[in-house]
């Protein structure tokens, strides 16, 4: 299980180990929102790995959730990875995951995994590396880049000699557990929070309300975008519907090529108010609504 504050690198760890995206990225903070399994096949083995939404302190329900998600099997993990933005250090949210993971028994297993540290200087890094090494909760301690994979093999090396031996949870030709109605929304939510600004993309939740498999090969798919005021979804839409047509394209291209068969993407812009409180939104996504 892979845990850390927002926007240190988990889902791109994710990416590279699983060879494909099974987790959406962006610059954004608190992109992933939910669980999300990536599964890796190597030499006969199947290692899962578990992505978790950033961990900071909630004020929305929402935010609840997504805490409750990332904490959440934990106890069950055979190996906790602690993620740290090397270039950040440790913030405010850093330091309260470390004070929770003091509270676990000491027999856990856990790692310390730096990333990015392609873009700090070797002094304040090896600083960094002496301070959290004084927590006397981790294992083992590495130095990686999730984007362009340095230090990851020896990683996963390191990984696969700790976890223990067992049968495996998934079909060979299965590389996550996330369905694909579920894949595709969170497809069309990651090109919104990379093209709309601010906190807009936060006020918005994708929902794939249609999905047919046609007798051509092609999936024809209709998705909504729910946001909670009217002024929102002009920006959503754009003028002359020019924003939800580039949203709708690159979401369209992007999901076709991860399935391999032509892609019809229809989506709809849809005002509900306070839709952070309806309980299906958590549901379809594994989330708790009352935490």
């Amino acid at each position: 299980m892979i845990i850390g504050a927002p926007n240190v690198g988990k889902s791109t760890l994710v990416n590279y180990v699983v060879g494909t995206k099974v987790s959406i990225v962006s610059p954004k903070v608190q992109t992933t929102r939910s669980k999300v399994l990536g599964i890796n096949i190597s030499d006969n083995c199947q290692l899962i790995l578990v992505d978790t939404p950033g961990i900071f302190a909630p004020k929305r329900r929402l935010d609840r959730a997504m805490v409750h998600s990332a904490w959440g099997g934990t106890e069950d993990s055979d190996l906790i990875l602690l993620l740290v933005d090397s270039k950040r250090g440790v913030d405010s949210e850093t330091q309260g995951i470390i004070n929770n993971l003091k509270q676990f028994d000491k027999e856990r297993k856990i790692f310390l995994v730096l990333n990015k540290v392609d873009l700090i200087q070797k002094d304040k890094l090896l600083n960094l590396t002496e301070k959290l090494s004084k927590t006397e909760i981790f294992k083992k301690i590495f130095m990686i880049s999730a984007k362009n994979g340095d230090g990851i093999d020896d990683l996963l090396d390191e990984i696969n000699l700790l976890i223990p031996e067992g049968p495996w949870l998934f079909p060979e030709d299965q590389i996550s557990d996330m369905p694909l109605r579920l894949l595709a929304a969170e497809i069309t939510r990651e090109k919104l929070y990379l093209k709309l600004h601010q906190e807009l993309p936060y006020s918005t939740v994708v929902e794939t309300e249609e999905w047919q498999e046609k007798k051509d090969g092609s999936i024809r798919i209709e998705q909504t975008i729910f946001v909670e005021r009217e002024s929102q979804r002009s920006i959503v839409l754009g003028k002359g519907g020019k924003m939800i047509k580039s949203i709708g394209l690159e979401s369209r291209t992007e999901f076709s090529k991860m399935v391999e068969v032509p892609v019809h993407l229809f989506l709809f812009v849809k005002v509900r108010e306070k839709w952070g409180d309806n309980p299906i939104h958590y549901s379809n996504r594994g989330l708790k609504f009352n935490v």
